[in-house]
């Protein structure tokens, strides 16, 4: 009887985690934190480079973006379409993927960028500018999102509640020393994340409406891991250093009762 208990009570828990995923899920949120229904994220080098990850339902592509995709929920995407819509002369799509969120569904692009500052050139992330610019032992980074390919009046109904979140994510390479992002629902300066990571959220509402999004930030010309290689070599170096040390004073130490053996009159 104790094991059906427990058996049971298993299930019970089970069922009420299911059921919790379910409720966050449908109010916006996740499990394991927001859920976005577009999301840009950036991963910056110093030398102008960046790989780009998009996630973003199909519907908010073709809203947002203008690109002309099948909305049926039902169907699969056509991935060849989507990696040439995202492939340029300035940018190469790296991996292609999709799958299903209250059920609409989803995909993500991955892509490799040269030169950041060209971006703006592929058409799907022609709605911003993006600006590196070094400026003695600071690099200052820009991006300006301007307005989406948005028509009013030509909006179908695709499962949105309003509740919908947009995001604009940065991993920066190096230690961030001032910045404009803000937390959305409290309105204050958003905490960094991670050390080096910044979001910038909208609602969808308001990325429908073409309200831009304006992000700053200026950072330490260092990257962070030459930084920390350059620890680790210090701190390499300190320990071979203080092992040789050690070997040295123990062979002197060795030498001097040499010394002082053969020195010693015979008994």
């Amino acid at each position: 009887m104790a094991l059906i208990h427990r058996r049971r009570r298993s299930c019970a828990i089970v069922v009420a985690l299911v059921a919790a995923c379910v409720a966050s899920a449908g109010c916006g949120g996740g499990l394991f934190g927001k859920v976005y229904e577009y999301e840009e994220d950036f991963y910056v080098s110093l030398d102008g480079s960046a790989d780009v990850i998009v996630n973003a339902s199909i519907a908010a592509l073709a809203v947002l973006r203008g690109i002309d995709v099948n909305l049926d929920s039902g169907s699969r995407v056509d991935r060849d379409k989507i990696r040439q819509l995202y492939q340029s002369p300035v940018t190469a799509v790296t991996r292609v993927s999709q799958w299903r969120r209250n059920g609409r569904v989803f995909v993500q692009v991955r892509v490799r960028v040269q030169d950041l500052r060209r971006l703006s050139e592929a058409a799907p992330f022609s709605w911003s500018k993006y600006e590196l610019e070094r400026k003695t032992n600071e690099y200052l980074f820009r991006q300006t999102v301007g307005p989406s390919a948005y028509k009013p009046g030509t909006l179908k109904n695709v499962g949105w509640n309003g509740n919908e979140l947009v995001a604009f994510r940065v991993h920066f390479p190096s230690r961030i020393l001032d910045h404009n992002a803000r937390d959305l629902e409290k309105d204050v300066p958003s905490e960094i994340a991670r050390g080096n990571i910044l979001s910038w959220e909208q609602r969808l509402t308001d990325r429908l409406d073409g309200e831009p999004v304006a992000i700053q930030v200026t950072m330490d010309a260092q990257s962070i891991l030459y930084r920390t290689l350059w620890l680790f070599g210090g701190a390499f170096g300190a320990a071979v250093l203080l092992l040789v040390t050690i070997v040295w004073l123990i062979r002197r130490k060795g030498v001097r009762e040499s010394a002082a053996v053969s020195q010693a009159p015979p008994s």
